[in-house]
């Protein structure tokens, strides 16, 4: 009984140090979402931005681009992803019309659809001088809604725009911004100018290539081409072709397969020769093809006589009345006509100007 005394004292004392057991806790109260409040109704602006979408984005298209490797060592073939860009229906036969950097350097395309359908895609023709391409799936015709054509003829800078695309590879987005500048230059795939480009502030990143820009009333007006930022983002300057330029050149390579350009028949000397011959601006001849529409116009080449001085030839300073600065406006004047067709040429030679009419032919 003794030995039990003390164990007994310290379990006493260990409960007398305890702290007392807390209270149960009351029960919570269910958390409770805030009310909410009525939106009202969506403005006009914000009306007119979801209508367009829905309307037209069931004609734009994810366009995805492979390329054929070969392993050096097994040389065994593979595909590998070499691009993806934008483009938009252009007719219910299946042609999707992109730009032609899009599809560079690929050897098969996908055309991924507003309903996630996939088809192949293989290309009707290119004109990579205005970074304009066609391709054509076969896809039921239900599936291919045609985009609406506006015209590019008459914007104004401050008019509404919409630019639908895939930017990153993200499912189609829309973005909206203003007409920033009219009859801007940009630079070809070929470094050829491209003349009338639209600037606009609408976000255009990586992947809107090739996609529509549109107007107020979900119109084709141009076709996103290039952003102009150092980090490659867009940074409020995106730039697109003008829908009357695509409208001119979609049907004939639709026809042709190819843009054939009309011809004189010529070939231009550089610029700093006509500077060092006292000749005005223009295109300054130093060949004319034998039997060409320039030949049959009567023009004439500079060229050199038997004892090395220079014999005076024709410079051409207008096509229509619209003058031509260099060789790269002629061939942007020409390319708005058609084979076959008259134009007149004002034409410089030794001081003395007139006009002379050909007829054009082709640049084959």
């Amino acid at each position: 009984m003794a030995l039990a005394q003390p164990r007994f004292a310290a379990a006493a004392l260990l409960v007398a140090f305890l702290p007392p057991l807390a209270p149960p806790a009351p029960a919570k109260t269910p958390a409770q979402p805030r009310a909410v409040s009525a939106r009202g109704a969506l403005d006009a602006e914000e009306n007119n931005n979801i209508s367009v979408f829905k309307r037209v984005s069931p004609s734009v298209v994810h366009i995805t681009t492979l390329a054929v490797q070969r392993d050096f060592f097994s040389l065994r073939t593979s595909e590998q992803p070499s691009g993806t860009g934008t483009g938009f229906v252009w007719d219910d036969s299946g042609h999707i019309v992109t730009n032609f950097h899009v599809i560079q350097g690929g050897d098969r395309a996908t055309v991924t659809l507003n309903d996630q359908s996939s088809y192949p895609a293989r290309l009707v023709g290119a004109f990579p001088d205005r970074d304009i391409a066609v391709l054509r799936i076969e896809a039921p015709r239900d599936k291919l809604p045609a985009i609406a054509v506006g015209s590019s003829r008459d914007l104004q800078v401050g008019q509404k725009v919409y630019a639908i695309g895939n930017p990153f590879g993200l499912d189609q987005t829309l973005t909206t911004g203003i007409v920033s500048a009219l009859n801007r230059e940009i630079e070809s795939v070929t470094r050829r100018t491209i003349k009338g480009a639209i600037q606009t502030d609408a976000a255009i990143n990586p992947g809107n290539s090739g996609g529509p820009l549109l107007d107020s009333a979900g119109r084709l007006i141009g076709v996103n081409t290039a952003i102009y930022s150092p980090s490659g983002a867009s940074a409020g300057i995106g730039f697109a072709i003008p829908v009357d330029e695509v409208n001119r050149i979609v049907p004939r390579l639709i026809r042709d397969g190819r843009f054939i350009r009309p011809a004189l028949g010529v070939t231009a000397g550089p610029d700093n020769i006509a500077k060092a011959l006292g000749a005005p601006k223009g295109v300054l001849l130093v060949n004319v093809a034998s039997g060409s529409p320039a030949a049959a116009a009567g023009l004439q080449p500079f060229g050199r006589d038997r004892n090395g001085r220079i014999v005076q030839g024709d410079v051409i300073t207008a096509v229509d009345g619209q003058a031509v600065a260099d060789l790269d406006d002629m061939l942007s004047v020409l390319e708005t006509r058609q084979i076959g067709e008259k134009v007149t040429l004002t034409v410089w030679r030794a001081g003395q100007t007139r006009k002379v009419a050909a007829t054009l032919g082709s640049s084959d």
